[in-house]
């Protein structure tokens, strides 16, 4: 079997915010932004990568979802442990700053882990945990 991963949604409170962080912090390009109502898709995707991307969306699009489900979707956000992506690069050092000095919210400085993988983390604006893994 041959799999990639294609595209990851991340929910989103405000897409403009949203979008400034992944187009202008990340370097992303957008690829897609589809409206439905009041109700916004942002696809981004890394430059020359067209095959990964990941959807900014609405978190709660589903009609299915519960008053209670939407309560708990909001305060999981809220905290930072709705969702989350790891991202990969060969300037670790590079990418921290350059989100850092667009005004990301700092998780994790660069640091060297006991298993071997050196890494930083970030929260988008909506707090969606973003780690950043350097390729060595």
């Amino acid at each position: 079997m041959d799999l990639s991963i294609h595209k990851t949604f991340l929910p989103y409170d405000d897409p403009d915010v949203s979008l400034a962080f992944y187009r202008d912090a990340l370097g992303f390009e957008v690829r897609n932004d589809v409206g439905y109502g009041t109700l916004r898709w942002i696809t981004v995707g890394p430059a020359g990568q067209p095959g990964t991307s990941i959807v900014l969306q609405p978190p709660f699009a589903d009609p299915a979802i519960t008053d209670d489900e939407r309560r708990a979707i909001a305060e999981m956000m809220a905290k930072g442990s709705f969702a989350c992506v790891v991202l990969s690069t060969d300037d670790l050092d590079g990418v921290f700053t350059r989100v850092q000095d667009k005004g990301g919210e700092v998780v994790q400085e660069p640091t060297d882990q006991p298993y071997g993988v050196r890494d930083c983390a970030f929260r988008d604006p909506a707090g969606n945990l973003v780690r950043i893994d350097e390729v060595r």
